[in-house]
């Protein structure tokens, strides 16, 4: 079945029309690769590295969840609590356009505020991280006393569905990555939620004793395992393609199941991924996985010679809204 005519809205046009070359045109033929590879049947996991969730990527992204076209999310703990801080406390963050001009004494006047930068943006602790520590302390507590285990994105879930933040939201819901993902059941998978303010926050409640079993909050090995059925099951009906945002962990777990499935389980009629994507700033250089071309993945047996492959270097939070906007009709 050849491919139809993308239905592109004036983001859309703009870029089909002016991004003719270079890393514009990488741009342009990734959507359309994406584009293609859904209307074909295909499914697609989205990963998240960086602080894409604090540069509010949810505005464009959580409409790409609502609209069908993302099937799997796997993301660094960052970006899985800072949806949430984004949304509960949003009025409070503070932007710093000449971060490059500041002192180490400005940056002790942040601390001393409790407002904790990642590059122009200031995230407030008191009303963002503790506001949120209080209500997973709730949840973890709460489970633990019940010795029921949960994955760190269900513990989130949970306090979602309770409500208890809807008082303190100050973005439009609709604008919340997480909330759509809730909405639709898109699964998430979160590698190495332990690096991040509430696993932080989780280590010093077990420290405290106010949580018993460490193992309350599911581990990343568990998430491999699942991650493993979960491969096989949607591959018996079509193939599962990979967007990846930046690089690091959160690219580099899920496309290794392919690999583990095929070498250490010896499953060899497993398809690999069927489409690829990275949006990266990253160079290639000694060792770097977030600057390794994706050829290099076919050595590792996670990609074919034959898989649809793109790399756009540039700033991902440019790139990944305009992809989402192309395929969204914007």
């Amino acid at each position: 079945m050849s491919p139809s005519t993308p239905m592109l809205g004036p983001v859309g046009s703009y870029v089909k029309h002016h991004f003719r070359h270079f890393n514009a045109a990488a741009l342009v033929d990734a959507a359309e690769g994406y584009r293609v590879y859904l209307e074909q049947g295909g499914k697609m996991m989205v990963t998240l590295a960086g602080a894409m969730s604090t540069a509010e990527l949810g505005l464009s992204f959580a409409e790409m969840i609502r609209q069908d076209k993302v099937h799997l999310i796997v993301c660094t703990g960052a970006n899985l609590e800072e949806d949430i801080f984004n949304l509960v406390a949003h009025d409070f963050y503070e932007r710093v356009p000449h971060y490059r001009d500041l002192t180490p004494q400005d940056e002790a006047d942040l601390l001393g505020r409790h407002m904790n930068r990642v590059t122009d943006t200031c995230i407030p602790e008191m009303e963002a991280m503790r506001r949120m520590e209080k209500a997973m302390l709730d949840v973890w507590t709460k489970a633990d006393q019940a010795g029921e285990r949960y994955f760190p994105h269900e513990f989130f879930q949970q306090v979602l569905k309770s409500g208890v933040l809807k008082p303190s939201y100050q973005v439009d819901p609709k604008h919340s990555w997480m909330l759509a993902a809730l909405e639709k059941n898109v699964p998430i998978v979160v590698p190495g939620w332990e690096d991040s303010t509430l696993g932080n926050m989780y280590a010093a409640a077990v420290i405290r004793g106010e949580v018993k079993n460490v193992h309350t909050v599911r581990t990343g090995i568990e998430y491999m395992t699942w991650l493993a059925k979960h491969y096989q099951e949607v591959t018996k009906t079509s193939t599962l393609g990979m967007f990846q945002i930046g690089g690091g962990i959160a690219g580099d777990f899920p496309i290794c199941v392919v690999p583990m499935l095929h070498q250490d389980l010896e499953l060899t009629e497993v398809p690999l991924w069927g489409y690829f994507c990275q949006i990266s700033d990253s160079t290639t250089s000694y060792g770097s996985y977030s600057g390794a071309v994706p050829n290099e993945k076919i050595t590792w047996g996670k990609l074919g010679v034959d898989t649809p492959k793109f790399i756009v270097e540039s700033d991902a939070t440019i790139v990944a809204p305009l992809i989402f906007a192309y395929l969204l009709g914007w």
